[in-house]
């Protein structure tokens, strides 16, 4: 399932808690953070694990102005516009999960998709987590997944044992990588017996 949002650190538990929900309910979390290879092209890279990806999960949120250059930030709107395309563009079948921070305030910034359902997280983790059930139950009817609550409680006891996690695994909080969450998560969801572990990232 590939992930599309900010990365930067205020956004981070809002996407440590999607990528938690994506492993829980048995899907393989990608984004553009899985690989840091020099040689590959940023975007062939993006759009490379896209095609990969029957399922997306795209986070627009962002459009705060940087300190900096003081412009917003549009990588997010132009990766779920990709998307969109190579949907159109093939014969398989995708579906999307797209979020906001606040109800209808997307139509103020990118009105094209307005005849789309958005949901918004209100930057709650837990409320991230129960849109992402939320929308594999309608995505794919024929599996079941667990509650938005219960995943949320699941996510609780998770961050709770996590420091324990990180000493286990020799891995300072602020070391934490992409890769290196999702294989917290997985393995941890294998010692409380909740799920199986996915299949390995595709590299």
């Amino acid at each position: 399932m590939f992930i599309n949002c900010p990365f930067d650190e205020s956004y981070v538990p809002v996407f440590r808690a999607v990528v938690f929900a994506v492993c829980a309910c048995q899907f393989v979390p990608r984004c553009a953070l899985e690989a840091d290879d020099g040689v590959e092209v940023r975007v062939e890279k993006i759009i490379r694990i896209m095609k990969e990806c029957p399922l997306s999960i795209h986070d627009i949120s962002r459009t705060e102005l940087d300190d900096l250059n003081h412009l917003p930030r549009f990588n997010m709107p132009f990766e779920l516009g990709l998307y969109l395309g190579i949907a159109r563009s093939g014969r398989s079948i995708r579906r999307s999960l797209i979020l906001d921070s606040e109800p209808y305030r997307y139509q103020k910034f990118l009105s094209d998709i307005a005849g789309q359902d958005i949901r918004s997280h209100s930057k709650n983790p837990e409320k991230a987590i129960s849109h992402v059930r939320n929308w594999l139950a309608s995505a794919m009817p024929g599996r079941r997944f667990a509650g938005g609550r219960d995943i949320c409680s699941l996510y609780r006891k998770f961050m709770s044992d996590l420091p324990d996690l990180l000493s286990a695994s020799r891995i300072e909080h602020v070391e934490i990588t992409f890769i290196d969450w999702y294989h917290l998560i997985s393995t941890w969801l294998q010692t409380v017996n909740q799920v199986s572990r996915p299949s390995g990232i595709k590299h």
